[in-house]
């Protein structure tokens, strides 16, 4: 007969033998696999070949021979602005430079052929009253020899001769040389500023007949045919769509990642799934503020030969700053660290130890591990029962 006491012991053992003292924890592989280290954010596509139209002049819109979206060949005319006020200012200006050239010749030959005739009519004359003079003198001196001529003749011979002479000097003068550099200079600046006024009205005139510049899209036309448009207002835009700029928006923590060459993937939401890559061709030079973040702006060239990419949307950029394949990963809450330096607890004969390990790249789900783990190793995540993980601790691994 077993008594009371004896029963009791042998409860007790068997309690004792039973107990289990090992934490449930749930456990990971190392396993092999890609992992990238990624900067996520937001851009806007820009185009890089990008032509705007504006109004040269106050004018109306005449015609409009496309609309938004049109693609469009080289050369081809787009809109047609009213010409009447600017053809009135180019026949005015070409008015001015028909005077102007009439003025520069004149002077170039001495003036105009009724002015020329007029003057070679006036040096004749005045050759001939110099020659008279001449004689005159000649005359009295030979008389004053016989004393048939008084001094005071003579005196009076040899001025009118002086001046007689002084109006031929003039007039050949005015022959050879009738205007003086600054008469010219004058002249020259009219002609010059006619030529000016002619070449603007000119270039007016070309400019109200907008045509494509290059191969591309009509992505912007705000006007409508027959609207008034003043100086300066846009009137039609068109970009070479082939290839656009993305200019994306990087947090300033992310900034100092970015380098020349790293793999850019854009995303629109207007089109699930696609995705256009690139690559980044500069670095921020700056941070600014843009919205509540400080961001610096960095951008790249994305090809787009569907077209589908338009000027202006908002997409969203992925930068691929590290890339590895077919190496050994973790996740990374089974990543501990301690003063700096990585650790895991790998679970081995359902003890934890403490292992030390080097790391590459991460993104937001894994960490690469380099060395202190193989492949299939198992590491620890964390406990069932939230009990705190340590080395030696004796576990049971939860499937």
């Amino acid at each position: 007969m077993w008594t009371a006491g004896a029963i009791a012991a042998v409860i007790l053992l068997a309690s004792f033998a039973s107990r289990d003292d090992s934490v449930p924890i749930i456990t990971t592989k190392v396993t092999r696999g890609n992992i990238r280290s990624l900067i996520s954010t937001n851009g806007k596509v820009e185009p890089i070949n990008n032509f705007e139209a504006h109004a040269p002049s106050g004018t109306v819109v005449k015609r409009i021979l496309v609309k938004e979206g049109d693609h469009v060949k080289k050369g081809q005319l787009l809109v047609e602005l009213d010409a009447a006020t600017a053809e009135s200012q180019a026949a005015q200006a070409l008015a001015q430079i028909r005077a102007s050239e009439a003025d520069v010749h004149s002077m170039q030959h001495g003036g105009t052929q009724e002015e020329l005739l007029t003057l070679q009519a006036q040096l004749v004359k005045a050759t001939a009253d110099r020659d008279a003079a001449q004689r005159n003198l000649d005359a009295l001196q030979r008389l004053q020899q016989t004393g048939a001529a008084s001094p005071g003749e003579v005196r009076a011979a040899q001025a009118q001769l002086a001046t007689a002479e002084a109006q031929v000097k003039l007039l050949q003068s005015k022959q050879n040389g009738r205007y003086s550099a600054p008469e010219i200079s004058s002249v020259q600046a009219k002609q010059s500023e006619a030529q000016s006024a002619y070449a603007a009205a000119e270039d007016v005139l070309r400019q109200l007949l907008i045509r494509a510049p290059f191969a591309g899209v009509v992505y912007s036309l705000p006007v409508k045919q027959g609207t008034y448009v003043n100086p300066g207002d846009l009137i039609l835009q068109e970009a070479d769509l082939s290839s656009v700029l993305v200019r994306a928006y990087v947090d300033e923590p992310d900034v100092a990642r970015l380098i020349p060459g790293e793999k850019i993937e854009v995303s629109w939401d207007a089109i699930p799934g696609r995705t256009w890559t690139g690559s980044v061709s500069t670095i921020p030079a700056s941070v600014k503020l843009h919205g509540t973040r400080n961001v610096g702006e960095t951008t790249c060239t994305v090809p787009n030969e569907d077209l589908k990419l338009l000027p202006n949307i908002n997409v969203g950029v992925t930068i691929v700053t590290a890339e590895d394949d077919h190496v050994l990963t973790i996740p990374r809450e089974a990543l501990h660290m301690e003063g700096g330096k990585p650790y895991v607890y790998l679970v081995a004969d359902n003890q934890l130890q403490r292992r030390s390990v080097e790391t590459a790249i991460s993104d937001l789900t894994r960490a690469e591990i380099t060395n202190g783990l193989s492949d299939g190793a198992r590491v620890a995540l964390s406990s069932v029962n939230s009990k705190p993980l340590h080395d030696h601790l004796s576990v049971k691994v939860m499937q």
